[in-house]
């Protein structure tokens, strides 16, 4: 089906994992697909096996680059209409928070909230004028609740909802939607990338993580969310059956996510 027949999709994040997955997807739905992440090389790599290279382009930027994010949103708007803005660039946790450096608490936030927040108002202005667009963002269950290792990442996709949940009230009835999304565990390679106390990538693949649904039924979920206009939704397997323990059963929900393990 080409749910997204014409329209243009902006994907952050999209060198692999959820985004090159929903990028694919994207492309697959007749969008017009732009991808961005540091690594051009990658992007390159996405671009030549999506189902229509010819309509996916490359933009290569840091979302810890305010300059970057500036400069490469301007050419693109130079270019484009943005219908979709996907948020999806990010960097996970695993370090105890007494030995986490206050560098890397900004390091996490830079990427996961400020990156977000600020390519968010590059793109409104447009939405905005033409009083129109759906700007989605990936969040995560530790959007919805702390866990071990996870400190300083949890507080950033906390900080998401409170953004974006208020950005929605502002433009709901300008023709604007905003939609969150809450993966669960999806197998791709986030928790390798994650940091450790030191800054550097931690390398190992967390056992849930790797027994998580594939990237491309993620995505399938997300457009499937993306289309229907939902505001908030999950994706993933049995593990999005917490968010309902979360929030009608919290003393049992507690003692459950307290048994799990942190890697």
């Amino acid at each position: 089906m080409k749910q997204f027949q014409n329209k243009v999709v902006w994907i952050t994040g999209a060198s692999s994992g959820i985004g090159e997955a929903v990028a694919k997807a994207f492309s697959a739905s007749g969008a017009v697909v732009i991808i961005s992440s540091r690594r051009r090389e990658e992007l390159e790599r996405v671009k030549a096996i999506c189902t229509d290279s010819d309509n996916v382009h490359v933009f290569p930027l840091d979302l810890t680059d305010g300059d970057s994010i500036k400069q490469v949103s301007n050419e693109v708007l130079s270019k484009f209409q943005i219908d979709i803005l996907f948020n999806n660039g990010g960097i996970s946790q695993r370090s105890l928070t007494s030995e986490t450096t206050i560098e890397n608490d900004r390091k996490i936030f830079e990427v996961n909230y400020f990156g977000h927040v600020q390519m968010t108002k590059a793109v409104l202005p447009q939405m905005l004028a033409r009083k129109s667009g759906h700007i989605v963002t990936i969040s995560s269950l530790t959007g919805k609740w702390g866990f071990y290792l996870r400190s300083a990442y949890a507080a950033s996709k906390h900080a998401l909802h409170g953004f974006f949940d208020s950005l929605r009230m502002e433009v709901e009835d300008l023709g604007i939607r905003v939609t969150l999304i809450t993966p669960g565990f999806i197998a791709t390679e986030i928790s390798k990338h994650a940091i450790d106390k030191s800054g550097n990538p931690s390398g190992e693949m967390d056992n849930n993580q790797a027994q998580g649904i594939l990237a491309e039924d993620c995505a399938k979920q997300i457009l499937k969310g993306i289309f229907s206009g939902k505001e908030e939704f999950g994706v993933g397997g049995k593990e999005l059956r917490a968010l309902f323990l979360h929030r009608y059963f919290p003393r049992l929900f507690k003692k459950i996510l307290k048994k799990q393990a942190a890697r």
